[in-house]
């Protein structure tokens, strides 16, 4: 398996658009398309909040219905959260706009949305960025760029991967693009993340692939502890590779499996390093559990954090908030038996053995906690699980985009 160039148009016969439609923003493309030149499986996973946007639940009713998708259609500026009947008349409407202009069944377009949440989005403009998309899809890497930059709302930064792998003797690609920055906690995965690949799968392996991974990739990342509205990712597998469908659990259903693991664990941190206001990437390492849960909780109470990522900011080796925060997470650990330690690019140090403060050199831990990826790691016995979870450090620039996003 190896990493390739590009994102969504990565993977034969997937194709990609963006225009500038002013959703929201003037002067910048707002609006993102991809389209497969076939039918495709589709998988899908939703936000576990009560308050769902309108296309949460289109999509989610696709996915759970024929489980089948050809195109999406995504746009940032607002989010179509919290604004009923309307709302999903609105993905009905933009269903209907893919369908006259390029021959897609209503029920066969998803959707997604991001941005301010209670403002109604206006249909006329989804159109006419529908129609400019249309004309202009194309499935260069630098069209799958394109949409990548366009979904982005308070990221400051283009999120896309890609790997190639064998499968049933042929050769693979999957390719994806993320967004997120704020609004981000690990209740089901990020705000908004599109995978495309042209493996020939089962929509019920699809799915499933897709669920596992999410466990261990986007339910670990965190960035404000505040779980979207909006979040969903989509899966499309259009066949393409033309490999024997993988309908068991076999050799080549495991390595679409890696793939997918390698490929979301890459957005996923592409996505906590650019957490609003954010100038560090912070990944917390549990290691020495006795179970994945104990591991996996752990790792999300340090990362969420706001004391901890507040001392990541100051690039404060501060050990005592990260045992306290492991200490409320709800796992149980022996604090006596528990090692900790700070790595990044600059070295390693250890900070505490066995519960207790090390004798450390802090002018070598703040060099350590200055570079722009921070590691912690906690032993905390001689288990044979781990896991990891990702997260940024908390800045003023925070509050900052937070204060006035609406305006």
């Amino acid at each position: 398996m190896t990493f390739t160039e590009g994102g969504v148009t990565a993977a034969k016969g997937f194709k990609a658009a963006d225009a500038a439609a002013g959703i929201k923003y003037q002067g910048r493309p707002d609006m993102a398309m991809i389209l497969s030149s076939v039918m495709c499986k589709a998988a899908g996973t939703f936000t576990t909040n009560v308050v769902k946007a309108a296309p949460v639940i289109w999509d989610r009713d696709i996915v759970k219905g024929s489980g089948l998708a050809q195109a999406v259609v995504i746009n940032s500026g607002i989010a179509n959260a919290c604004t009923g009947e309307e709302g999903m008349k609105y993905c009905r409407e933009t269903a209907s706009a893919v369908f006259e202009k390029l021959a897609v069944p209503e029920n066969a377009v998803l959707v997604a949305s991001t941005g301010v949440i209670g403002m109604q989005l206006r249909i006329d403009r989804i159109r006419d960025g529908i129609s400019m998309m249309s004309g202009s899809l194309s499935d260069t890497i630098e069209a799958g760029h394109k949409a990548a930059r366009a979904i982005m709302t308070t990221d400051t930064k283009p999120k896309e991967a890609a790997v190639s792998f064998r499968a049933g003797g042929k050769d693979i690609v999957l390719g994806g693009m993320c967004k997120g920055s704020g609004m981000i906690h690990p209740n089901m995965c990020t705000m908004l993340c599109f995978l495309t690949t042209d493996i020939n799968i089962s929509q019920e392996l699809l799915q499933e692939a897709l669920s596992c991974s999410i466990q261990d990739t986007f339910n670990m990342v965190s960035v404000d502890g505040d779980t979207s509205t909006n979040d969903t990712v989509l899966l499309l597998a259009n066949g393409l590779a033309r490999n024997p469908e993988i309908t068991e659990k076999n050799d080549d259903y495991y390595s679409f499996c890696e793939a997918l693991k390698e490929v979301n664990t890459k957005l996923c941190r592409m996505i906590a390093g650019d957490g609003e206001g954010a100038t560090a990437l912070f990944e917390v390492e549990i290691k020495g559990a006795d179970t994945k849960e104990q591991a996996k909780v752990l790792a999300r109470s340090v990362v969420s954090s706001n004391l901890v990522k507040a001392a990541i900011c100051g690039h404060d080796a501060n050990w005592g908030r990260i045992l306290c925060a492991m200490g409320y997470s709800g796992a149980e650990f022996d604090p006596d038996r528990t090692d900790l330690y700070f790595e990044s690019a600059a070295g390693k140090i250890q900070i505490m053995s066995a519960g207790t403060g090390c004798c450390f050199s802090e002018e070598e831990a703040t060099r350590i906690l200055s570079e722009p990826e921070v590691k912690a790691i906690a032993v905390i016995g001689k288990g044979p699980e781990s896991a990891v979870a990702w997260g940024c450090d908390l800045t003023h620039g925070y509050i900052d985009i937070n204060a006035d996003y609406r305006s």
